[in-house]
């Protein structure tokens, strides 16, 4: 059986400048912005070639705005990423290279904080 991780909930304070923020910043397609009630509305946006999708919204979960810290994504090339990302006005930092590869991070709106990581590929044999 598989089991895979397909949709992740993002607290936000401001829906919309969320949205904004994920779509026009960071570069997410938004595949539903669906409002359901005066009290539960479900923005669902995926980053660009990945399987998992953020969810943002009013009523999707008890966590505080800004609470999520750590969401990663990764990529083939982190100055290409850091560049587009700043390009598209996202406070990116500087990238940092590590021992277990390089990264650049930012923070929505509310300061929900992310990773973009490019790692070595695999050793084989």
């Amino acid at each position: 059986m598989d089991w895979k991780l397909e949709l992740v909930a993002i607290p936000v304070s401001d829906v919309d400048r969320a949205k904004a923020f994920y779509a026009d910043q960071a570069g997410f397609a938004v595949d539903h912005d669906h409002q359901v009630s005066d009290d539960l509305r479900f923005v669902q946006l995926t980053p660009p070639g990945s399987g998992c999708s953020i969810a943002i919204g009013a009523g999707l979960t008890e966590a505080a705005p800004g609470s999520v810290k750590g969401m990663q994504l990764v990529v083939s090339d982190v100055e290409a990423a850091r560049a587009e990302l700043v390009q598209r006005g996202v406070d990116a930092s500087e990238v940092q290279d590590f021992p277990w590869g390089s990264f650049v991070f930012f923070q929505d709106p509310d300061g929900n904080g992310w990773a973009v990581q490019q790692i070595e590929p695999r050793q084989t044999g």
